[in-house]
């Protein structure tokens, strides 16, 4: 009899196959007693998840996180699709910084996208899970990593710490600002054009000016 639900693992993450028929009730009580049964062997990490064998909702995607942080103590960083080309330095990078958080820098998630001249304002590092739309912005005292697009707006190191930065999964901003120093691009691509393959980039303070470069573990490391 095929189970209902397996787990897998890949690089700095774990992937869950789940049954395309049984009800999703049933699937998560499930997922509650395999992350139960496997607590132990987990240990207190953090991961990315990939979900396959049948189309979930936002609202099952919580529910389902839920169910695994509840029953064991693996803290889930972010949902990644099964393109591991595009998702792979990425979540290295998110796992080496959400290390640095674990470690005793003061940081926090919002899972969410932000819309409609929404701000979002910490004195901490956020993680925001979801897409930072036209008009809107983040504002942090730290660091801002956003596991989507950044189309708005996203101002870091607003304490005046050196060295703050602003990642994103796709990086279109309508405007950054680290620290003193400020970005506004010259003229916006349609988001709805042909565009490039979605590389993470990740902005910085490098010789008094704004930077972007692609977003892998070893630029991360340096900060």
């Amino acid at each position: 009899m095929r189970e209902a639900v397996l787990i897998k693992s890949f690089p700095n993450g774990i992937t869950l196959r789940l049954d395309g028929e049984l009800p999703f009730e049933e699937l998560l009580t499930e997922i509650s007693y395999k992350f139960s049964e496997a607590r132990a062997f987990f240990g207190k990490v953090s991961m990315a998840l990939s979900i396959e064998g049948r189309e979930v909702s936002g609202p099952e995607e919580i529910r389902i996180l839920n169910a695994i942080q509840s029953s064991s103590d693996v803290k889930i960083i972010c949902i990644v699709g099964r393109d591991e080309a595009t998702n792979k330095n990425f979540i290295r990078a998110l796992a080496h910084m959400e290390k640095k958080l674990s470690g005793g820098e003061d940081g926090q998630f919002f899972k969410g996208s932000l819309k409609n001249k929404e701000v979002l304002e910490t004195e901490n590092s956020i993680i925001v899970l979801g897409d930072v739309y036209p008009g809107s912005a983040v504002v942090s005292a730290r660091n801002v990593i956003i596991l989507g697009g950044l189309y708005g707006e996203a101002y870091a190191g607003g304490n005046g710490r050196e060295g703050a930065f602003v990642a994103a999964l796709e990086m279109e901003p309508e405007r950054i600002k680290i620290g003193d120093f400020k970005y506004k691009p010259t003229a916006r691509q349609s988001r709805w054009g042909i565009r490039p393959k979605v590389q993470p980039k990740i902005a910085y303070v490098k010789n008094n000016k704004i930077t972007f470069d692609g977003l892998t573990k070893d630029l991360l490391s340096t900060f």
